[in-house]
């Protein structure tokens, strides 16, 4: 199992034993595509490491010794994307780690399988992350980002259909890809929104009256039978009916309207999630609510999120501390 034809041909010359095998595991279990898709790219990474920069014909003559030295590799400017090209980029911490854990899952996959393998799970051993605290932009400037597309769109249909987005994002802490893949009849009439997340996981978000409005708005002005809530629209050519509105079109669009408004703050359609959680928070939400809503596994990871606000760290600090006066 392969997830395009360039992946394929890597996979034949690949000398990781039952490569396709674990990704049709992995495909088998639920595993969504896209992660699928980023545990093939992250292996094949590993196995262009191997034999072209260890010069390795066989897996078998891979060591421990080779996983400390591709954890040096991931850090490199030097380090080449699954598709053989360079990247100068280099990975952070979390982005290794992923690396990482994807060897560790094929490893193990191996073992369980009864199949040999020179170097074993336990070997790798994940690297020490950077504690980053997400910033996020004061609740104003969001609001301001998010009616942006009603000023800056020329074309009103497009105008109404990125404030509408940008509005159930926020009013719901959706992934994007959740956002963007939308479809009609996953919101019944009181704005409760059924949804597929990671992992295959299900959940209920809920849009505000806001949103529904604004949304509502949208539709108004649709003219067509696409079961997706956001269609694309290319120029001045009709919609594409059958098809919705790309990541990347609303990342690009979420950061020139940033620009456009002079936000200092990195804002992205994540950021946006982000300030959802940081904002419930604020109001006194319960961290446990709020990790049903963003369909966090851990409540460790949502806590990242509530704790985000460094204003309300300062407020905080000023009204509770005993010798405030």
């Amino acid at each position: 199992m392969t997830m395009d034809n360039t992946n394929n041909n890597n996979n034949k010359n690949s000398i990781l034993p039952h490569l396709d095998d674990f990704l049709l595991s992995l495909q088998s279990n639920n595993y969504s595509p896209e992660t699928v898709y980023n545990y093939e790219r992250d292996l094949l990474v590993f196995d262009s490491f191997l034999q072209v920069d260890l010069g390795l014909k066989d897996f078998k003559e891979a060591s421990k010794q080779a996983v400390e030295l591709y954890k040096a590799y991931l850090m490199s400017t030097d380090r080449k994307t699954a598709r053989k090209t360079q990247n100068k980029a280099i990975l952070g911490s979390f982005s290794r780690n992923r690396h990482l854990s994807s060897l560790r899952s094929y490893l193990k996959y191996l073992i369980d399988g009864g199949y040999q393998t020179p170097i074993l799970p336990e070997n790798i051993k994940l690297i020490k992350t950077e504690k980053k605290i997400p910033k996020v932009a004061e609740l104003g400037e969001l609001i301001r980002l998010i009616e942006s597309p009603l000023k800056f769109e020329k074309n009103p249909t497009v105008a109404k259909r990125n404030h509408a987005m940008l509005e159930v994002l926020f009013a719901t802490g959706l992934r994007i890809s959740e956002l963007v893949n939308l479809k009609k009849n996953q919101i019944d009439r009181e704005g409760k929104i059924f949804v597929l997340g990671k992992g295959k996981k299900e959940r209920f978000v809920y849009l505000t009256p806001r949103a529904i409005k604004f949304l509502k708005e949208y539709l108004a002005v649709r003219n067509d039978d696409s079961p997706h809530v956001f269609i694309s629209y290319r120029g001045k050519r009709a919609p594409t009916k059958d098809h919705h509105v790309s990541t990347n079109y609303l990342q690009e669009k979420i950061k020139k309207y940033r620009e456009y408004l002079g936000i200092n703050v990195p804002t992205s359609a994540h950021s946006l999630r982000h300030g959802f959680a940081t904002y419930l928070a604020e109001e006194g939400a319960s961290p446990a609510a709020i990790q049903i809503l963003l369909g966090h596994e851990s409540l460790d990871t949502t806590t990242r999120y509530v704790h985000a606000s460094q204003q309300f760290a300062k407020k905080t600090h000023h009204r509770f501390h005993p010798l405030k006066n």
